[in-house]
């Protein structure tokens, strides 16, 4: 009998990547790699690579756990996912990271922007619709976990600090600033005031690349000294520090461990997060075919690039474990402690378990009892601990605060070339738009900004 060259492994809904259209979608593996068939009746077929892991693209359904929901919805499900977001019924994640957009304004024109940011698109939120935008994600979580501020660039926005005040007044678990971080470079004093919000505060720094090549393609401006400026002022006050890579394969994919290397070494940064580069937006002189990086060839490069994970380090996040991977290390006493292989996927299903350590090498052993063993799971230290470890067990470490944590998260935003409606609907970073409605960040910039509305309303339609 003849047969197919590839092994037919799964059915999903996905998009048309020219006209956005919902069609059915096959998902299939080939030559040790995972792509999705599709075909689309105006515009043919379709061969995307989704993964280049098929053990690990298998893996990800161990991790699905029961959904979180929001307390409240702010749309009706009628033309289904994703047309309807906002949320709606039927999605199937809380906000984990919630982020509004303080303005569309930017000091920069980066080749490379999902929003399409420039120093004269758009305009600044008025103080009110900035309030109006926090007060609907309290709504919607009562005490979110993290929120983000972000634009176009924060820091220009004239109520900058007014709106960090208000927002230090809600039942925010942990605020970050979305930065590329010129004004922290330009003034100490700036910085000096972002550190009186600590703690449960954050700089997501935008940090791509060592190389001036890498930094002219994705942001139009060698950016180095001003990323080296900035973390001598984050440094200088230890203000917790997120360093934000876009990746572009063959453009800097290859200093992910370089990266991940120097981050261990700054005294404020608590992790990486690595995002490959969403086909959305403002994107110059990009090459679907040679510059794609898929989430899985990026947890490969950093095994192959940093001695500090393995395999079992580097995992899927049980909120969507599609889309997201986590791994994360103790730094404590000097060494640098992979903690992510000790965890069981079980018990990542279950909230009401403990994360148990063991190590073979007794020094070592004998390390992570010290910081593991005492306290109990109503510790003060350990519950603040717990709400910093997205989707983890609870970690009895009442010896441990915020300092000792560094996390590596890769973060793929689906876009209409390799959208999946499951990974969709598991969604858990939003954006609030400017009709105070919650948005899952990848539907957002396909459908959802002011330029592609009216779009939208064309595809309900037809």
């Amino acid at each position: 009998m003849p047969t197919r060259k590839y092994t037919y492994y799964d059915y999903t809904i996905s998009l048309c990547p020219e006209c956005l259209k919902r069609i059915d979608a096959k998902i299939v593996f080939e030559d040790n790699n995972v792509f999705m068939l599709k075909r689309c009746p105006e515009h043919g077929n379709t061969k995307v690579l989704i993964a280049d892991d098929i053990a690990y693209y298998k893996n990800i359904r161990n991790y699905n756990k029961p959904s979180e929901m929001p307390y409240t919805f702010n749309t009706k499900t009628h033309y289904g996912c994703p047309y309807d977001c906002g949320l709606c019924p039927d999605h199937e994640q809380h906000s984990c990271l919630t982020v509004i957009e303080i303005t569309d304004r930017c000091n920069l024109s980066c080749p490379t922007c999902y929003a399409g940011s420039s120093p004269h698109h758009g305009r600044h939120r008025t103080f009110e619709e900035v309030k109006a935008m926090l007060d609907t994600i309290v709504a919607n979580e009562k005490e979110p976990d993290v929120v983000q501020i972000s634009g176009g660039e924060p820091t220009l926005h004239p109520q900058f600090f007014e709106i960090l005040d208000y927002a230090k007044t809600l039942p925010i678990k942990h605020i970050m600033v979305n930065t590329n971080g010129i004004e922290i470079a330009k003034d100490f004093e700036f910085a000096k005031r972002l550190k009186t919000y600590a703690p449960d505060f954050e700089i997501y720094l935008q940090f791509d690349s060592f190389k001036e090549t890498a930094l002219q393609v994705l942001r139009g401006a060698n950016l180095r000294s001003i990323r080296e400026k900035a973390i001598e002022h984050l440094n200088k006050l230890n203000l917790s520090t997120t360093l934000v890579v876009t990746l572009r394969k063959g453009l800097n994919d290859d200093e992910m461990g370089k990266i991940i290397d120097y981050a261990l070494e700054q005294k404020c940064v608590r992790g990486v997060t690595f995002q490959p580069t969403q086909i959305a937006g403002r994107l110059e002189n990009f090459n679907l075919e040679t510059d794609r990086i898929t989430l899985t060839e990026v947890r490969r490069k950093i095994l192959e690039q940093s001695p500090v994970f393995s395999a079992d380090d580097l995992i899927p996040v049980p909120c969507n474990p599609d889309a997201l991977v986590m791994g994360y290390v103790l730094k404590f006493q000097g060494s640098n402690i992979p903690l992510t292989r000790y965890v069981n996927p079980a018990d990542l299903l279950d909230n009401s378990k403990n994360t148990i350590v063991y190590e073979q090498d007794e020094a070592l052993h004998q390390k992570m009892f010290e910081i593991f063993s005492t306290g109990t799971s109503t510790d003060k230290a350990a519950s603040k601990l717990h709400t910093l470890l997205c989707c983890l067990p609870f970690v009895k470490a009442p010896k441990l605060n915020y300092d000792n944590l560094f996390r590596v998260i890769i973060m793929q935003f689906v876009d209409a070339h390799n959208f999946d409606v499951r990974a969709i609907k598991k969604s858990c970073v939003h954006i609030v738009n400017k009709d105070n409605k919650i948005i899952p960040f990848e539907t957002m910039n396909l459908f959802y900004r002011d330029d592609k509305k009216e779009y939208l309303e064309t595809l309900k339609s037809s």
